[in-house]
């Protein structure tokens, strides 16, 4: 394991976990690898959660985004958290966020890495950062991700490193590693196309900083692979009749334009899609390469994919990894501050889709929260995407829970994505093309084409009697919430 240590002097800092978490004291703000559960820290985070069980101990913890393991949960139930940020998909956690023991900031993932280089958070005390090894001049290589970790490299006062060894060392290589420059002397980011790499291939770092190195074989939490279902395939099916009529119209080539698509089973369900279509030469400039990346991959679709984390399940992980040499020159990770750049999706011409929990007739969008209040994972990447692709499109199921909650309704109970990010929404009934209408057109079209059958005499009835009474983009103030208000109280949005 020594091996993985290639700076000689760096040897005597190798310590247990349990060792290593002593270095964290309670107030501190510690930054931590992980990106949607990959790359994340799989021993000494965990062992601070036990320690917190018998120590009164609060930490401020920034990520790239969820950790796996159940980590978070651990660290929350031990109440080992004051602050966390930018994002998370943990149901104890989110518990306790809900309940107010948490404080939660839901960041857009490009921002969270600019605020500490602008120093409009506060300093990071210690980072943990797992790595594949220790090159010789003490940079350190990545593993399933790289999320923030260029910038808590950079910036901790001291660094735990967890050297993972399930890792193979030949993963050198597939990260590209830059920082921009800081204000007011940033450069331009010289990306024009998804597989320009533009930076180093390991993470700086100054050896002083390594406090403690902590050694581990434990593989990524693997992703929970859905088999598309009807609902989640109608979508992928309407998308891709859409992708299409694009091309018959002139706007897109069989090639479409670099794909952003976000996590889950919806994402996974149209990416899937593609396997069977006409579309070729493919390119993703994404956050997080899933399963259905490499089949397509495999299938010859896609040439190339960007992101800042592989999240796959098992035997995909086993695949990739177990055979990089295969895949190493058709992907690419980078920190979350350079994927997920509003100017590189503009420039780019990202086509985005993301997931909705529920939109409203004009295509207002909400990605976060249930019922306005209750947070549910977070914004993550989908608002950096949103504000700047070429195509912005959310989805989400027309109805569910027995067709008692509505997902298209008059007015969202919390805003992540204004209509005016909005260019195509989709559900199992249909997709409404929102470019170029006004909010009256853009409210009769979603009416007719996205709302479940259950609802739509209602919410037209809403629309009608709120155009009666007028304005720009018209509503009933004293109904607008009423659909929530009605599942609240019976259980179920429909009228008895």
């Amino acid at each position: 394991m020594l091996e993985r240590i290639r700076l000689e002097r760096l040897k005597d800092k190798v310590t247990t976990a349990e060792e290593a978490v002593k270095l964290i004291e309670d107030g501190m703000v510690v930054g931590s690898s992980g990106f949607t559960k990959a790359g994340d820290s799989k021993v000494v985070l965990p062992a601070l959660a036990e320690r917190a069980k018998t120590e009164n101990i609060k930490i401020t913890l920034m990520t790239g985004a969820s950790l796996g393991h159940g980590t978070d949960g651990k660290l929350a139930e031990a109440g080992a958290l004051k602050k966390r940020m930018p994002f998370q998909v943990d149901p104890v956690l989110r518990s306790k966020i809900n309940s107010g023991e948490v404080l939660f900031i839901d960041q857009h993932l490009s921002e969270s890495a600019e605020l500490l280089h602008n120093k409009n958070l506060p300093d990071v005390d210690i980072a943990v950062i797992e790595v594949a090894y220790i090159d010789r001049d003490g940079s350190i290589i990545p593993t399933t991700s790289v999320g923030n970790s260029v910038t808590f490299a950079s910036l901790a006062k001291k660094v735990i490193l967890e050297i993972n060894t399930s890792i193979p060392e030949d993963v050198y290589g597939i990260h590209d590693i830059y920082q921009a420059e800081d204000y007011p002397h940033r450069n331009v980011i010289p990306i024009v196309a998804p597989w320009n790499k533009i930076g180093r291939k390991t993470i700086p770092l100054n050896p002083d900083k390594v406090a403690a190195i902590v050694f581990t074989d434990k593989h990524d939490s693997p992703a929970d692979i859905a088999e598309p279902d009807a609902k989640t395939s109608a979508i992928a099916k309407h998308i891709l009749e859409f992708f299409e009529e694009e091309v018959r119209l002139g706007h897109l080539t069989d090639r479409l334009l670099p794909i952003q698509a976000g996590i889950g089973k919806v994402a996974n369900a149209v990416l899937t899609g593609f396997k069977h279509s006409n579309f070729y030469d493919l390119t993703m400039f994404s956050e997080v390469l899933q399963d259905s990346t490499f089949d397509l991959i495999d299938a010859g679709k896609l040439s190339f994919a960007s992101a800042s984390s592989v999240t796959v399940s098992q035997a995909c992980y086993e695949r990739v990894f177990g055979n990089l040499q295969r895949y190493r020159d058709k992907f690419v990770l980078r920190p979350q501050n350079i994927s997920n750049t509003p100017g590189l999706i503009r420039r780019l011409g990202i086509i985005a889709i993301n997931t909705a929990i529920e939109f409203d007739i004009y295509g207002n969008v909400n990605s976060t929260h249930i019922g306005g209040t209750k947070i549910m994972n977070g914004i993550g990447g989908s608002g950096d995407f949103a504000r700047n692709a070429y195509l912005s499109i959310f989805v989400t199921q027309a109805a569910s829970k027995e067709n008692k909650i509505s997902h298209i309704l008059p007015m969202v109970s919390h805003t992540d994505h204004t209509e005016h990010d909005v260019d195509i929404l989709v559900t199992d009934i249909g997709l409404a093309d929102l470019r170029g209408l006004a909010p009256r057109e853009r409210a009769q079209k979603i009416i007719d084409n996205c709302v479940h059958p259950d609802y739509k005499e209602e919410l037209q009835s809403y629309f009608d009697r709120a155009c009666q009474r007028g304005g720009h983009t018209p509503h009933l103030l004293e109904e607008s919430f009423s659909w929530h208000i009605r599942f609240n109280e019976t259980g179920s949005m429909k009228k008895a």
